[in-house]
């Protein structure tokens, strides 16, 4: 097995303390983690939360929008093992395990789903076997690699050997392409190899950060980002569109994310309020497509 592949079965053990790695730098913000104290973790650091309070003081709902994202990809990802069969899975931009975490919510509909985890960073390597622990009748692996460079993620060996490619796969980058700048990287030509390499019936599964519905809070979050030296692009409505220009995109089509087939936990989330004025909370476009 490659040095950056871990399948561990034991199940994650308790901690209140981040865990820390020699490659971890404690002192600068980290968008894993910040995400990690957006959905209510422990595993961040004091440098983080300075960067959430930052970006809370220019969009106050940061919080809500993270929980209302992850509910989605909770959604999307029962909806495509029990309504359209799927039984494989990609989860590229893996981020610091909060359970229920993908594997958990695919195998508890089908337990014997196979599930590949993927992400560059040191940091989500280190907490990657509370990944490991799923169903005895399926698979989950861990794959480190970078999505700027997607030939890293096809060509790992423990993909192909949890993952049949010429059978239909769900690729799901939730939250994840926001962070590819286009002046650095070619965001759709990435999306595009990714798929070329599936099997038609494969779904892609995104969610964006968007100025469309609150465009001087955005900017605000991506300042936030930038001025804690993190990248961070927010994509339009058509911008987010084009990552499926040649995908049948399923209904209700591209929309925000709290408004993607919600079910009680979405319910939960939204409360009383409108969805009219959630869009502008959330400020998050969403969508599954089918590839033809």
């Amino acid at each position: 097995m490659a040095s950056n592949e871990i399948r561990d079965e034991s199940p994650k053990t308790s901690t209140s303390e981040p865990l820390v790695g020699s490659a971890i730098d404690t002192t600068k913000a980290h968008s894993a983690r910040m995400y990690d104290y957006y959905l209510g973790g422990k595993d961040n650091f004091q440098c983080d939360r300075d960067a959430v309070e930052q970006v809370e003081l220019a969009f106050p709902t940061i919080k809500l929008c993270a929980r209302v994202n992850r509910a989605f990809m909770h959604r999307a990802t029962r909806y495509l093992a029990a309504e359209q069969g799927v039984r494989q899975f990609l989860d590229i931009g893996t981020g610091i395990p909060t359970p229920p975490n993908l594997h958990q919510v695919a195998q508890g509909v089908a337990p014997e789903s196979r599930v590949i985890y993927a992400d560059y960073d040191p940091l989500v390597l280190t907490h990657a076997r509370a990944l490991m622990h799923g169903t005895s009748e399926g698979a989950t692996t861990y794959v480190q690699a970078d999505v700027t460079d997607p030939s890293t993620i096809l060509t790992a060996p423990a993909l192909h050997e949890v993952l049949d490619l010429d059978k239909p796969v769900a690729l799901s980058l939730i939250a994840l392409l926001h962070f590819v700048q286009d002046d650095q990287h070619d965001a759709y030509g990435i999306v595009d190899t990714l798929l070329d390499a599936l099997a038609p019936g494969s779904f892609l599964v995104m969610t964006h950060l968007s100025p469309d519905f609150n465009p001087t809070q955005v900017a605000g979050i991506v300042d936030a980002y930038v001025s804690n030296g993190l990248a961070l692009q927010a994509r339009t409505h058509d911008e987010f569109a084009r990552f499926f220009d040649d995908l049948e995109v399923i209904e209700p089509g591209i929309t925000g994310s709290h408004r993607w087939r919600p079910d009680h936990e979405a319910t939960v989330e939204v409360g009383d309020e409108s969805l009219d004025d959630m869009d502008a909370k959330v400020s998050f476009w969403a969508a599954v497509g089918r590839k033809k």
